[in-house]
């Protein structure tokens, strides 16, 4: 029995042991990298950085109070410069609880909400025009909001000039008739000129033009038919009123397929295409789901919401969608065949994606992925990673806290990390060119001051504020009308074009701190 007992208690024993082992390790190394990153301290002016003193006292040149820094003040510690390999003993995965999983390919759904409104379908409208002038004889639809259907009768409209074309138009046919064979060409061609007249300007029908001709007598007023199936959005005349030529009269619209303008905003765009199904909810019908198509996705972004209207078709046989009706839709977004991994295996770190392969047996290492549609558990990855790729979807911050703690980043030499690609900037011609990236470090000063730029070349600045004054607070270019809140040990991105030689200036919020880039 006793042994029983004992045996489980040294296993624990042993657990315990390991893990105050692993924490200590880990409070070593980061101890390590606080003391290699520390250095001299002394005293300087914001102002006036060639003044250097080892105790704190006013500046000698401005009187203003000198502030403390260290000699390796330069040191980039705010984890931005990379990430390395990491190798990891038993002890330490266990007790970090480091779990791998395979990328698999599989079927990834994503439904993005946006909110709209309904509205016609322009190509479904009509307007109704007086084609020449003359009074309203009878309307036969008489007030607005009425159906009406395709080739029905709309109004009568009494004209002077159109009852002597239509006399011309008998006495035409009739002089056609008795005419002899050398005459019977031209009067032919009149008779063709008068029937054109009646149809293009009056706008008669044939049928209308052989009553007409059957009759033998001429109409006092002509009758005007509905060009569509559709409902009276508006109506300007009443009886016995005069119009001139080109007057509207009517305006028409089929409500059995509507518009429906969903407003989506600018980082879901990439994923929705043409043709795609939407759901479609309004609050007048609870419970109630209408089904539309996606077919047009505005090619301008609002500037205030940062949004996007995409189209919608839906039908609308029952006429329960009105124009002008909010409505909510759903776009379901589905991946047959995508890459997918654990939503935990992605770490962000702001300037990119991260997930962590196990390449060798307890050895990590870093890789730069591009993500597509993520849901509450899964994360589609569009590049980065490969099929069968073992990734750490549990313990990752480990891992990446364990790669910065072991290899502490360098002096701030150059730019900002490699990138996957550079974002497009400025117009079609900028977007092919490379940006040109500068990192500028802000330390109670610009560092570099001038920058040397050439024209036509996208420029991509990465500022990172290593103090907390005010007066660095803020970065502002006038010139170019950009203002930009500068955190502490964030990198913080002014991207621009410059179009033409010259200098631009830019400054702190209290215009203490100036620098320039100069444009070649």
């Amino acid at each position: 029995m006793m042994k029983k007992v004992l045996v489980p208690l040294a296993v624990l024993v042993v657990l315990v042991v390991a893990g105050y082992l692993v924490v200590d390790q880990f409070r070593l190394r980061h101890r390590q990298a606080t003391e290699l990153l520390q250095g001299e301290e002394y005293y300087t002016c914001p102002m006036h950085p060639s003044v250097r003193s080892d105790r704190p006292g006013a500046c000698p040149v401005c009187g203003m109070a000198l502030v403390k820094k260290s000699s390796l003040a330069g040191k980039d510690t705010t984890g931005a410069a990379g990430l390395t390999d990491v190798s990891l003993s038993p002890v330490q995965r266990v007790m970090a609880n480091i779990s791998t999983v395979p990328v698999v390919r599989s079927v990834i759904t994503r439904t993005i909400d946006a909110v709209g409104v309904v509205s016609f379908a322009e190509p479904l409208q009509a307007t109704v025009a007086a084609r020449f002038r003359g009074r309203i004889g009878r309307l036969h639809v008489s007030y607005t909001g009425q159906r009406v259907e395709k080739g029905k009768p709309l109004f009568e409209l009494y004209s002077p000039d159109l009852i002597t074309s239509e006399r011309e138009y008998l006495l035409a046919r009739q002089r056609t008739t008795d005419s002899s064979a050398l005459t019977a060409d031209i009067n032919g061609q009149m008779l063709a000129s008068v029937e054109e007249r009646l149809r293009i300007h009056f706008g008669l029908t044939l049928d209308q033009i052989r009553d007409l001709a059957s009759r033998g007598t001429v109409r006092e007023s002509l009758t005007f038919y509905s060009p569509i199936a559709g409902t009276v959005l508006e109506k300007t005349v009443q009886e016995g009123i005069y119009v001139d030529e080109g007057t509207v009269l009517y305006k028409l619209a089929d409500l059995s397929t509507v518009w429906i303008l969903l407003d989506v905003y600018e980082q879901d765009l990439r994923f929705i295409r043409s043709g795609a199904d939407v759901v479609v909810r309004s609050d007048t019908y609870p419970g109630e789901l209408f089904t539309a198509k996606v077919t047009f996705i505005n090619p301008v972004v609002n500037q205030e919401t940062r949004t996007t209207q995409v189209r919608l078709e839906a039908p609308n046989l029952h006429g329960k969608l009105k124009p002008n009706m909010y409505v909510h839709g759903s776009i379901q977004l589905v991946t047959k065949d995508a890459l997918v991994v654990p939503r935990p295996a992605v770490l962000s770190t702001g300037k990119q994606s991260v997930a962590w392969i196990e390449v060798a047996k307890n050895r990590f290492e870093p890789r730069e992925v591009i993500t597509g549609i993520t849901t509450a558990t899964q994360i589609e990855i569009v590049e980065g990673l490969s099929e069968g790729d073992l990734v750490a979807a549990s313990g990752g911050y480990l891992i990446d806290s364990e790669s910065s703690l072991s290899f502490p980043p360098g002096p701030r030499t150059g730019p900002a990390t490699k990138r996957l690609h550079t974002p497009a900037l400025g117009g079609d011609g900028a977007s092919k060119r490379k940006a040109m990236e500068v990192r500028i470090d802000v330390d109670y000063g610009y560092d570099p001051e001038v920058i040397r730029v050439k024209a036509g070349i996208p420029v991509r600045l990465l500022f990172i504020r290593h103090e907390n004054s005010e007066c660095s607070r803020e970065v502002v270019f006038k010139d170019l009308n950009i203002r930009r809140e500068l955190p502490t040990g964030k990198l913080v991105a002014v991207e621009f074009t410059p179009t033409s030689t010259g200098e631009i200036g830019f400054e702190c919020g209290m215009g203490m701190l100036r620098g320039k880039i100069i444009v070649e």
